[in-house]
């Protein structure tokens, strides 16, 4: 027998750091054989984080101020409270998607192409019935004014339901390419049919967006303003589901195929009756047996759809409560951290293979460098994003650039002076009490033990943790 062909996936492999920053520095400070070297290495982690997070401040703050206005709970009033005009409200309209999607991109989310919404329409994975969107309630005007203000090449088909995701894959890889990666997809109805596969426990996989974010705007009404601007943040949704998370949904009704059963079963039921009605002999009997199993054959068929009902709607219930991340500015300040992090990572995962060497070092090696070494110290593989991080740490000052273009990192001491006490180490210092002081004052200071090091620390530690107890317990 001729073995069908296999269903298999392309997948870009992302520009994302699957590590924790916390676990990340500490396993990076391991790496330095002497403790002031790994408490400088630990000072600039917390500076560079200082630093970038002071970079971001005032753009999510714009972003914050621009979704105030828009929300859909009290972004009405405010609207009202402004007195703009709508020419005006336009303008910060799309300053707000334009901050948006900034961020969106930021945090590694791509617009969702026609090839992978194509992919996502072609089976089906818990779905029994087709979901159908009611587009009579959404408006087109919100994305379709930005986007021929701001146009863009790689748009999907329908902006009017415009969203980003990032793709998580699952299951097995087949064969991976420096930047792709393929993964098969095994569906039921493409299983060979056979005894062993009937009788033993199968595994079926399809492909998973990690996340989803769904941006859209609501035809006006009674209930509704014409401003509000809806952000949905949705996880784990496999591909072959996503019309999950599309909003307004219509309940379905019966299938083609359930049509189609009812309108067999009449015409065989009507036949039957109308060639028994014209024999000499008929036998009532025979007719009413006929007819029941007609009417018994269409009720079951009436009921499996109803359970098919019931089951979409059971999994659209737990889809909104399960799946759903967030929403609104939850979305926003969840995007606003992960960038963050994002941007921690990379600067400091390559100063870190900068500094281990003694020579300068091309964009090329260094990225070669950065994604071995996730990939050996911590099993994880990503597309390192080098340029971004190169980009960072030259306006940090803390590389330089020959003639043949390959980079050069300062020392580590060299780069925390280059940075400088952070408001967050005042701040610490003067929590614990006492004026601040830097940490390059005198060298007369009284010398303490390893016993009494090790006791402070202990004591600083059971302070964070009934001061976190205190505010979120």
């Amino acid at each position: 027998m001729k073995e069908k062909k296999k269903d298999v996936i392309r997948l870009e492999r992302e520009a994302v750091i699957p590590i924790l920053k916390h676990k990340l520095t500490t396993a990076l400070s391991l790496h330095f054989a002497e403790k002031y070297e790994r408490d400088e290495f630990l000072r600039f982690c917390q500076r560079v984080e200082c630093t970038i997070r002071a970079w971001y401040h005032l753009h999510f703050e714009d972003l914050m101020q621009l979704y105030s206005l828009f929300e859909p709970v009290r972004g009405a009033h405010r609207l009202q409270q402004q007195n703009l005009s709508p020419d005006e409200i336009d303008v910060l309209e799309h300053q707000f998607l334009q901050h948006l999607f900034e961020v969106m991109e930021k945090s590694n989310f791509k617009v969702i192409t026609n090839e992978e919404i194509e992919v996502a329409l072609s089976a089906q994975y818990r779905l029994n019935l087709p979901i159908v969107v009611n587009e009579a309630k959404l408006d087109t005007k919100l994305l379709t004014r930005f986007f021929s203000k701001f146009p863009r090449h790689d748009l999907p088909h329908f902006a009017d339901k415009f969203k980003k995701n990032n793709i998580w894959e699952e299951g097995n890889s087949i064969e991976t390419e420096k930047d792709s990666l393929y993964i098969e997809r095994i569906r039921i109805e493409k299983l060979k049919l056979s005894l062993s596969n009937l009788m033993s426990k199968i595994t079926i996989q399809e492909p998973t967006f990690e996340r989803i974010i769904v941006v859209y705007r609501r035809v006006s009404g009674k209930r509704e303003t014409e401003r509000n601007i809806y952000v949905k943040h949705f996880k784990s949704i496999p591909m072959a589901d996503m019309e999950i998370v599309l909003p307004e949904k219509k309940n379905p009704g019966l299938t083609p195929l359930d049509w189609v059963k009812f309108l067999v079963s009449a015409a065989i039921g009507l036949v039957t009756v109308v060639s028994s009605v014209s024999l000499k002999k008929t036998d009532i009997r025979v007719i009413a047996a006929i007819l029941s199993t007609v009417v018994a054959y269409c009720v079951k068929t009436y009921f499996t759809f109803q359970r098919n009902l019931v089951d979409y709607q059971s999994l659209i219930t737990r889809s909104v409560y399960d799946k759903q991340l967030d929403s609104g500015r939850g979305t926003l300040l969840h995007l606003c951290d992960e960038v963050i992090q994002q941007e921690v990572k990379e600067v400091i995962i390559s100063f870190y293979m900068l500094i281990k060497q003694d020579h300068s070092t091309s964009k090329e090696e260094l990225d070669m460098q950065c994604e071995t070494f996730i990939k050996e110290e911590f099993n994880e593989s990503c597309n390192f994003d080098v340029d971004d991080a190169v980009k960072k740490l030259e306006k940090l000052g803390l590389v330089s650039r020959d003639s043949e273009d390959k980079y050069r990192c300062v020392s580590m001491k060299e780069a925390n002076d280059i940075m400088g006490t952070t408001t967050e180490e005042m701040v610490l210092k003067a929590r614990g009490g006492g004026d601040y002081e830097d940490e390059e004052v005198a060298d007369n200071e009284p010398q303490i033990t390893p016993e009494d090091e090790l006791n402070a620390k202990e004591q600083r530690y059971q302070s964070k943790l009934t001061e976190f107890e205190t505010l979120w317990m």
